[in-house]
């Protein structure tokens, strides 16, 4: 309910006020003194006031009222506030509307006018306050949208906002990460929006898909190797810790690592001290690390296949991605993503938030790749991103088009001038094939 504040020294005109807005649904609070009213807007949340220009007997210059103006817009400048005045008052509400004031009545006041009047500045007020309020947060979001951006990654949903949030803040620090999430959706983003924030941008940023290394290499991939320390081991080499130094290592898939070279990992974490496979000289390094796995990290630890000790060494802060399906809001910016400047059937959409996208972002790339090379031109239907279709969804779809009103010449005419003769554009409108939008433009003999 919102509250109104009135003030006037006058006992008849607050109470005829308070009756009046009290019936029309509005909660009311009262002062008959400049220092009461101040009181009231700095304690307690008002909606908007209405006071009187004089409040000393015998006083009509309207100076009392214009320095208490003052004094409430001080402390709420976006308060909306109503003069009563009376003619020999005029000049000075007139002067205090062109400052901020709201609106003034003049004594006697219409009721019905005055209750339209409220109505509409505190609605007016409302969306003011929703209108900075988004701005506050676009300010706040647009930075880190344009940071995301940088590394190509791309998103509309409020779940990946707070991930990209959290990103950003401990980017500026040098703990240690860990990103979570399932197969394809999209860690290797975060790591790169991480170090690109980081104090370390400009440093080296070295990347290990642990998964995709051989048991047997790992630690030579990591370590370095000296020749001769295994077969086709011909000349020394450095290993990834050794040339990220001073930089970020980026460790992907950490849950195939295996027990040797976990506990060679946790020491050059704990010490910054390792060996090469094949040599007993110390090496020391400086480096960041940022991992990442789409395994269940605690599950492996209590089945003895991860350390626990490593974990919560890696573990500072996790951010933990969830799966494309849980995020639908980043589904077709990500499509337009990868198929700039292309049209979408109203069914390709549909069919394309309706799929549950079990290899993510990458499955998604894939099938946008499949559509460049099979159908590089034209409207993009459902059936063209090669997927399994949600025979439920689909039919679903179907329904609601065959529920769809038929276009007639007039609303085929007037979607032609809003998108300027554009044909692909006008059928996606009606959900129409372009092929079926000619046959209802020909059979209204409309040019095209």
């Amino acid at each position: 309910m919102e509250k109104i504040l009135i003030v006037d020294d006058n006992p008849a005109i607050l109470d005829a006020l308070s009756l009046l807005l009290e019936i029309h649904g509005f909660q009311v609070v009262t002062a008959n003194n400049p220092f009461d009213a101040s009181q009231i807007v700095n304690y307690q949340s008002i909606s908007l006031v209405i006071q009187d220009m004089n409040f000393t007997g015998d006083t009509t210059s309207g100076e009392e009222g214009k320095s208490l103006f003052y004094q409430l817009r001080g402390l709420n400048p976006h308060l909306p506030i109503i003069l009563i005045t009376a003619w020999t008052e005029l000049e000075t509400a007139i002067e205090l509307v062109k400052a901020g004031a709201s609106d003034y009545i003049a004594k006697p006041w219409d009721d019905q006018k005055l209750v339209t009047t409220i109505h509409n500045l505190i609605e007016l007020s409302k969306a003011k306050q929703d209108s900075d309020k988004i701005a506050r947060q676009q300010s706040v979001m647009q930075p880190s949208k344009d940071n995301a951006n940088a590394v190509g990654l791309v998103y509309e949903s409020a779940q990946m906002q707070r991930v990209v949030d959290m990103a950003l803040q401990v980017a500026a620090s040098d703990i240690s990460v860990l990103i979570t999430g399932p197969n394809g959706s999209g860690k290797e983003k975060i790591a790169e929006l991480i170090q690109a924030n980081s104090k370390l941008a400009d440093a080296p940023f070295i990347k290990v898909n642990v998964g995709a290394l051989p048991s047997d290499l790992i630690e030579a991939e990591l370590f370095g190797a000296e020749a001769g320390a295994f077969t086709g081991a011909t000349k020394t080499r450095i290993g990834r810790f050794e040339a990220a130094n001073g930089g970020t290592l980026f460790l992907d898939e950490m849950g195939n690592l295996p027990l040797s070279g976990q506990a060679k990992l946790l020491r050059v974490l704990q010490t910054g001290e390792y060996e090469r496979l094949g040599s007993v000289v110390t090496h020391h390094t400086q480096v960041r690390v940022i991992s990442a796995t789409n395994a269940n990290l605690l599950n492996d630890i209590r089945e003895g296949h991860f350390r626990e000790d490593l974990y919560y060494r890696l573990n500072v802060i996790e951010l933990n991605l969830p799966p494309l399906s849980e995020r639908p809001d980043d589904i077709l910016p990500l499509v337009k993503h990868f198929l700039p400047n292309r049209d979408f059937s109203l069914e390709a959409e549909q069919h394309l938030k309706n799929h549950t996208w079990p290899g993510n972002v990458r499955e998604l790339e894939n099938a946008c790749k499949r559509v460049a090379v099979l159908k590089p031109h034209g409207m993009i239907e459902a059936t063209d991103f090669g997927l399994q279709l949600n025979v439920a969804a689909m039919a679903s779809t179907q329904s609601t088009k065959t529920e769809q009103k038929e276009p007639n010449k007039a609303e085929l005419e007037a979607a032609m001038r809003k998108y300027q003769g554009v044909i692909a554009k006008v059928a996606r409108h009606f959900g129409l094939t372009r092929q079926a939008l000619y046959r209802r433009l020909q059979k209204f003999e409309i040019d095209y």
